[in-house]
């Protein structure tokens, strides 16, 4: 299979595991900074656990240089994004919520042609623009959204993954080792807060840790052979896989389902048919 053919079937595979991670954290009741300081220590220690059975923790190293990178993926990626959602979120709704981190498509765009030569095709903008306004009918079910204090630092949530994908895109780790250093930055990062704001365990950390752990492991083979904007296109649709399961379960399926998913359905497919090209 070819490698823009590959990364695309990995992308959508990947938008499938991250649709299940809002089920997920819905079930959890404790301290969201608990929970997700756990969940990036049950992932990494998932992840190492492969890493040292396949003997990939050599190439860490051999190229500690890298580990500056995984850092600042860490840093912008696990920890103050999920500081700003968990705390954005109290301030805000849950549908902003849903909305809001769905920009991540605009932030890729414009992070990705500036620092990664991508280029931004004029079917790609057109195609993210169906698949947001298929996720604003599901979410929004035909109503309006109210701005809360919460929204700007919602805001702020896809720009720190952006951010930390960008930075993946320049290094030359495995998927499995950028996803295993990152996990472990982030818990690091993130323990302190979750000590300050009141430890507590889930039952549903380890779910969490598989979500983050594969997710994360076929995210990362994704863009090293795709553009970094096509791959986040084609996961926007994620929530939609949450709300759909939810629909399966018994939830009330309402027209505004029905077109939503027919926009998101005709947007996705189309933005799987986009080229990944750098600029010339």
């Amino acid at each position: 299979m070819e490698q823009e053919s590959l990364g695309t079937l990995f992308a959508m595979i990947g938008m499938l595991i991250y649709g299940l991670e809002p089920v997920v954290i819905k079930s959890n009741h404790s301290n969201p900074v608990s929970f997700a300081t756990f969940s990036a220590l049950t992932a990494s220690l998932i992840l190492w656990g492969n890493l040292l059975w396949s003997g990939r923790w050599r190439e860490i190293k051999d190229n500690r240089k890298g580990l500056k990178g995984a850092f600042f993926i860490g840093f912008f990626g696990t920890a103050l994004a999920y500081l700003a959602y968990s705390y954005g979120v109290r301030l805000s709704t849950a549908i902003n919520a849903s909305l809001i981190t769905r920009s991540e498509v605009l932030f890729s765009f414009f992070l990705s042609w500036v620092f990664l030569g991508e280029r931004i095709t004029r079917n790609l903008v057109a195609y993210s623009a169906v698949i947001l306004a298929g996720l604003v009918l599901v979410i929004t079910q035909g109503g309006s959204m109210e701005l809360h204090f919460g929204d700007f630092l919602l805001l702020l949530v896809p720009l720190f993954w952006q951010l930390g994908h960008v930075i993946s895109k320049k290094l030359s780790y495995s998927p499995i080792t950028i996803a295993a250093l990152r996990n472990t930055f982030g818990f690091l990062i993130l323990l302190p807060f979750a000590v300050a704001t009141g430890l507590e365990l889930s039952k549903f950390i380890l779910a969490e840790g598989l979500v983050i752990a594969l997710g994360q492991i076929v995210w990362y083979r994704t863009i090293k052979l795709i553009n970094l904007s096509k791959a986040t296109t084609i996961i926007t649709p994620a929530p939609a896989v949450a709300i759909g399961i939810g629909v399966f379960l018994g939830e009330r399926f309402t027209p505004y389902h029905a077109l939503g998913f027919l926009l998101i359905t005709l947007g996705t497919l189309g933005a799987v048919r986009v080229k990944s090209e750098l600029r010339t």
